[in-house]
């Protein structure tokens, strides 16, 4: 099947970050309409979703059909993607997750990049029928201030925050980390919620505060437009000093059934995944020219800036489990919905 790239032109960056940072998880309520309005007539974990055409062919030669967001969860696919085993593959690129849900629940998608907790969502959303197969994005949320004072997260007693994500993994992640400081998130700080990253860096802007906590690459970009802002905190950082393991913000999620169907075929896919991530930790300036030639991020200049902060990994097995599990369970007793109701069972983990 010859290959699908549906390439996306130059975007606003706070449009790409609908797909990692200040979303670093989509909406509850947004990924649980999308996904009850098909789940219904999804196919099962066993069964497969065919037209006419795949039902005739051989299934060695379906293409896998690979979902990206436009942010730090594709960066790492880039590679693949202008690979010459590429053409194995149907790459297409989305703006948000919201948009991706109902396709892999339907099966008209196999694969997708996706906010993390989307994935354990979609999980109990299908009964089973999707399953993790890597960790593709660590934490790429940063404590930025317009000043001097923030050092430590203790210093963030008494000021005030604004940031994004209210509801969802941003709120989740900062207030576990003041919490476990000795911080009361409801009375010993003020925290903002903003509906987007650009409207949280235009209060720092305007003087109307001077702490915020933004996302990759929007900080990278936010660093170049205010005179004297810095990053004060890596919040992946301080996650790891507090829950004992990597703070998650990106996996690949893939349906049961699509692996089912050829086991080799996706091991090889994983194997060129490996490799892709692993250029873009190493090929910084290539992988760069790459994120801008797929519509990943808007321009390459800034993908170089903000690669290496994005924290690009392909983590599986036993350590994917156990970040993933710490992770689900610091949000889950935050808010049992921002998982899907229920914690994940041990078949949603890829075994390979």
């Amino acid at each position: 099947m010859k290959r699908v790239f549906a390439a996306v032109t130059a975007f606003a960056l706070c449009a790409s970050l609908a797909g990692c940072g200040a979303t670093a998880a989509v909406s509850e309520s947004a990924a649980e309409s999308a996904s009850e309005s098909t789940v219904e007539t999804a196919p099962s974990a066993t069964e497969t979703p065919a037209t006419e055409e795949s039902a005739d062919a051989d299934a060695s030669e379906v293409a896998l059909r690979i979902a990206g967001l436009k942010g730090p969860t594709t960066m790492g696919l880039v590679n693949l993607m202008s690979d010459e085993v590429a053409s194995s593959y149907d790459f297409t690129m989305y703006g948000a997750a919201d948009e991706i849900v109902p396709l892999l629940v339907k099966g008209d998608l196999d694969a997708a990049a996706v906010p993390a907790n989307l994935a354990a969502t979609l999980y109990n959303k299908t009964n089973g029928a999707v399953e993790v197969a890597c960790i593709n994005t660590l934490g790429v949320l940063y404590i930025v201030e317009n000043g001097e004072t923030v050092n430590s997260v203790e210093d963030l007693k008494g000021q005030t925050i604004v940031t994004t994500g209210k509801g969802a993994t941003p709120e989740y992640v900062l207030r576990y980390v003041l919490s476990e400081n000795g911080i009361d998130p409801d009375s010993d700080v003020t925290i903002e919620y903003c509906s987007e990253a650009t409207e949280a860096l235009s209060k720092v802007q305007a003087g109307e505060a001077t702490i915020a906590m933004l996302p990759q690459p929007f900080v990278t970009s936010a660093l170049s437009q205010v005179e004297g802002l810095r990053v004060a905190l890596d919040m992946n950082e301080e996650w790891q000093k507090v829950a004992g393991s990597k703070l998650v913000t990106g996996v690949l999620v893939v349906r049961k059934d699509a692996v089912e169907n050829d086991p080799e075929a996706f091991a090889a896919f994983m194997d060129g995944y490996k490799a892709s991530v692993e250029a873009a930790n190493t090929d910084v300036e290539g992988t760069a020219a790459l994120c801008e030639q797929y519509g990943v991020v808007a321009k390459a200049a800034l993908a170089q800036k903000a690669l290496p902060q994005c924290n690009i990994v392909f983590e599986t097995g036993d350590e994917m489990k156990s970040d993933l599990e710490t992770y689900f369970n610091v949000l889950y007793a935050a808010d049992p919905a921002s998982v899907g109701g229920a914690l994940p069972a041990d078949d949603f983990y890829y075994a390979g």
